[in-house]
């Protein structure tokens, strides 16, 4: 057994279950929703940069830091499609773009 296999412990202590076959499919699943995981960690981060680079370009053509109206967008569109998780996510995403009010 690896070093790492030894420092996870037993597959029950990993998936919560004794039983080889759902232990099985818990690993499975894991492994999707670490890719998944993954995929949304550089989608954060690509939209964090374009988010900085369009508050960068309106300010040096002398507009303002922030378009109100456009936060107010996103948080609906997040809103309807998420509910209350939803805003504050989008509110995550919003502060991530332009850093803190």
């Amino acid at each position: 057994m690896s070093p790492t296999a030894e420092a996870a412990g037993p597959p029950e202590a990993r998936t919560g279950t004794e039983e080889p076959s759902a232990s099985a499919r818990i690993v499975q699943i894991r492994e999707r929703i670490d890719e998944i995981d993954h995929a949304l960690i550089t989608l954060w981060q690509e939209r964090a940069a374009l988010s900085q680079e369009v508050g960068v370009t309106r300010m040096a053509s002398g507009g303002t830091r922030l378009v109100l109206s456009r936060e107010r967008e996103i948080l609906e569109r997040f809103r309807v499609a998420l509910g209350a998780d939803g805003t504050q996510l989008a509110l995550l995403l919003l502060r991530a773009g332009r850093g803190p009010l």
